[in-house]
């Protein structure tokens, strides 16, 4: 008798069961279960719902992470040294570059960087002296008039004489006949006095304006040069100011150190007719540099004979070289810094790989109670790019701050590079997974139960 009541008592009880687990289930799920049950003809069977355990979120892997890091902080700290000089040094080293770049490119522009010069090269071997076919001061003229885009232009005649050093010695000088836009085409300093303007170029005065370390030679300094009488070709000429290139060009150009301007004007008394050596053009816009130089040479070759060969050149050239030498300067420089950075990943893998050999039994414990591969990997991985983060953050903010503190203390203007910064920081997160994979790998394939035992 007890055991015919007790049968269907536990037959009800298994079928509320199983109601459970069935309205538990989705209803198609629920619909099949019940009706195949009814088939076979038996007492539905509860049924255990096995559902996946919860995953940890991106958010606590890192807290755990940092946790750890706090735990300790002197390890993880000299091992983010390494990171926070690498990303700093990155950093000054784009500074370093683009100062030098900077640099550069402020001397070439100080010759003129908007500068557009023609030079007589001479004809065909067959040519005689006679057939000679040197530019005139009319071919400067047609430029002008046809080329738009030229602010300024000027002539250069080269004479040479002798004049009588302090003590009796004489000294060959060089004399260039040009017009007063001469001084803004070829960015001319005045030391001392003034340089001649049209109003001296109209009248013809005999005034000359001497290079700076000439007029040391002859006068003393500078000062004391003006007012002086000075002949050349027995002429007197009267000293009026004098000048240094802006740029240092070491006796590359024209100018040398015993150099002497004077008027075009007043340098036609010395040549025959209107032969010049140079002619210089000033391009208001940098970017009609190209156009203006073939378009000058197309003018001043159509105005003489075909034989005759004309060179027309721009600095645009030199400007390109000098970057491209700043460039690879620059580029090797960070290459020294990736090698930096390089050996602060190959720390950071050391020392999480001691990491993981010092807390295996911390990851049986993990495993045991459901943590998965993926996760204990995550977990590593994200110490190492805690690590490099934090010592790629540091870095950056020291090497952005020297530059600034320059800027802010000293009148120099050092260029700061925003995007050097997002390169150090996109660069040590690639360090940190980089090197921190291999160390994540080893911690997520131990076996939990030989991790329990390890001692």
């Amino acid at each position: 008798m007890s055991d015919q009541v007790s049968t269907p008592m536990v037959e009800t009880r298994v079928a509320e069961n199983n109601a459970t687990s069935v309205h538990s289930l989705p209803v198609s799920q629920a619909a099949d279960t019940h009706a195949s049950n009814q088939r076979v003809g038996v007492a539905p069977i509860a049924r255990r719902v096995v559902r996946n355990p919860p995953e940890l979120c991106l958010g606590e892997v890192f807290s755990f992470a940092y946790e750890t890091f706090t735990s300790n902080k002197v390890r993880f700290a000299l091992t983010a040294l390494g990171m926070m000089i690498g990303t700093a040094s990155l950093i000054l080293v784009v500074t370093i570059g683009l100062t030098g770049k900077q640099y550069i490119l402020k001397l070439i522009q100080g010759i003129g960087s908007n500068l557009v010069y023609a030079e007589y090269e001479g004809g065909s071997t067959h040519v005689n002296k006679a057939a000679l076919d040197p530019m005139t001061i009319n071919d400067m003229n047609a430029v002008q008039q046809q080329v738009p885009g030229i602010t300024a232009a000027s002539p250069v005649v080269n004479l040479t004489d002798r004049i009588v050093l302090p003590g009796g010695k004489e000294r060959d000088i060089l004399v260039l006949g040009v017009e007063p836009q001469y001084q803004t085409i070829r960015n001319v300093d005045v030391i001392s006095g003034r340089f001649f303007d049209h109003e001296d170029e109209q009248a013809r005065n005999k005034v000359a304006v001497l290079q700076q370390k000439l007029a040391t030679k002859l006068y003393g300094s500078p000062d004391a040069a003006i007012g002086q009488n000075l002949k050349l070709s027995n002429l007197p000429f009267t000293v009026i100011g004098t000048f240094k290139e802006r740029v240092e060009t070491f006796g590359m150009s024209e100018v040398t150190e015993d150099t002497i301007l004077i008027p075009y004007t007043v340098s036609r008394y010395f040549t025959e007719g209107a032969i010049v050596k140079q002619i210089y053009f000033t391009v208001s816009d940098a970017a009609d540099v190209p156009r203006v130089t073939q378009e000058a040479h197309r003018i001043i070759q159509s105005r003489h004979r075909p034989e005759s060969v004309y060179a027309v050149n721009n600095l645009t050239q030199l400007l390109d070289v000098a970057t491209k030498t700043a460039n690879a300067l620059t580029l090797v420089l960070l290459l020294i810094a990736m090698v930096v950075l390089l050996v602060s990943g190959i720390g950071i893998m050391n020392i999480m790989l001691a990491t993981v050999s010092a807390r295996i039994r911390e990851i049986g414990i993990r495993k045991a109670v459901g943590a998965t591969k993926r996760e204990i990997k995550y977990q590593f991985l994200a110490e190492a790019i805690l690590i490099s983060l934090i010592g790629g953050i540091v870095g950056i903010a020291i090497g952005l701050a020297l530059p600034f503190s320059v800027r802010f203390l000293t009148s120099y203007r050092l260029p700061v590079s925003g995007l050097s910064a997002v390169i150090a920081i996109v660069v040590s997160t690639m360090v940190g997974v980089l090197f921190g994979t291999v160390p994540a790998t080893r911690a997520a394939q131990l076996d939990p139960v030989e991790s329990l035992r390890y001692e």
